[in-house]
């Protein structure tokens, strides 16, 4: 039975499922379409989504902190905004340094627009209760992969890439920001109180080695993600799989990403936020060695799936939730906008990485890469979770504004 804060999360899910399935998944959905269209090799084409990963990192910071002064709702309804108009002009590319303009802009727009932004401005406004409606959001979000590789593939194979690209920019336009703003407006009688933050609070807090122990767990999940995902459909062919069942095959990322937020959900308060965190570390850590072992079973691809998909669902919860426990909630737009900067740069090097690594090593050495980072991230959270400190406040005084 859901509550009715997890209910009145339900119009911030669409909102970013559909932004995610249009500004995010669409570059993995499209890569080989690309490649075969555009005559551009996949480094020079996964440079570009690189780029746009890494203006979104860089500018996660300065969204966080227009959220910390109360503008969540133009944040996130203007970066959707961007971002739709940005895909509307991405069929019209015809050099190379117009495909990277284009997506250096939408990683502006993917920096106001999706999960970091959307989760600090929850977190800001409903504090303690904040687990339950980021759960609810990303049950729903785990269906953007899911939703975007078919869509993808259908409308490109029907109407061509430019038209698969303007659909989705207008489902961004027309669907996702009147559902964002909806969805922030019925989270506010919920609102929880904050004390303001005194000057310096951010800074303090980020010299503390929890926010650096933090940062590296976090760079270590984006990644080993973004290597392995932007990937895949490459790496599932190499290991014998046809392109449809590839398709079949990453799309279930998305659904096995629910089945471990579902999990999640239904052990709240019996399982701490620390030991979901291992969990995920370990899950993902598991699925590499699937991953490599579906050159001698392909059927080991589901293996990787649902290992892989579980660990990266949970992930996207653990995240706000653990900075927020570790760290407490005083200038979390500016603190969790600087701890975005590790997991997104991860996000940024993993395409580009894995395409350079495997052409000259081979995709299996990108697999088992992405195995040892995770390695180092379980570890890196461990001792986070040893070096917190004790008197991080989660509530205040005045009431948080959206």
């Amino acid at each position: 039975m859901l509550t009715g804060l997890q209910r009145a999360a339900f119009p911030l899910a669409i909102a970013q499922t559909l932004t995610w399935a249009s500004l995010y998944y669409s570059f993995p959905a499209l890569l080989p379409t690309w490649q075969a269209a555009l005559g551009w090799s996949k480094s020079e084409l996964s440079g570009a989504f690189t780029l746009a990963l890494v203006v979104s990192a860089i500018a996660a910071p300065l969204a966080g902190s227009l959220i910390d002064r109360g503008y969540g709702r133009a944040v996130l309804a203007g970066g959707m905004v961007l971002g739709a108009l940005l895909l509307v002009a991405l069929p019209e590319v015809s050099e190379v340094w117009h495909f990277y303009l284009i997506w250096a802009g939408i990683g502006l727009a993917m920096s106001a627009s999706l999960y970091e932004a959307c989760f600090t401005v929850i977190t800001r406004v409903i504090g303690s209760q904040a687990r339950q409606v980021i759960t609810v959001v990303t049950l729903l979000g785990g269906f953007a992969g899911s939703l975007a590789f078919p869509a993808a593939h259908l409308m490109a194979e029907a109407f061509g890439w430019q038209a698969a690209v303007r659909i989705g920019a207008a489902v961004v336009l027309f669907v996702s920001v009147p559902f964002a703003i909806f969805g922030l407006g019925c989270l506010r009688p919920f609102t929880e109180t904050l004390e303001p933050a005194k000057p310096g609070t951010s800074g303090k807090i980020m010299a503390q080695p929890t926010f650096w122990m933090l940062g590296v767990a976090f760079c270590a999940i984006g990644l080993a993600h973004g290597a392995i995902l932007t990937h895949l459909l490459f790496i599932l062919q190499e290991s014998g799989l046809s392109i449809w069942l590839a398709v079949v095959v990453v799309s279930m990322i998305g659904p096995m990403q629910v089945v471990g937020r579902v999990f999640m959900m239904l052990t709240a308060g019996r399982v701490s936020t620390f030991g979901v965190a291992v969990a995920c570390y370990t899950l993902m850590i598991i699925a590499t060695a699937a991953l490599l072992a579906t050159h001698f079973n392909i059927w080991m691809a589901f293996v990787f799936v649902a290992f892989h998909g579980a660990g990266y669902g949970v992930a996207s919860i653990v995240r706000p939730v653990i900075t927020a426990e570790l760290l407490g909630r005083q200038s979390f737009g500016a603190v969790f906008g600087m701890l975005a900067i590790p997991f997104m740069m991860g996000f940024a090097l993993g395409p580009t990485a894995a395409a350079v690594i495997s052409e000259l090593a081979g995709y299996n050495t990108v697999i088992a890469g992405a195995g040892v980072i995770l390695a180092g991230g379980l570890i890196a959270i461990i001792v986070a979770r040893r070096m917190a400190p004790t008197n991080t406040d989660f509530h205040g005084a005045r009431r948080a504004e959206v």
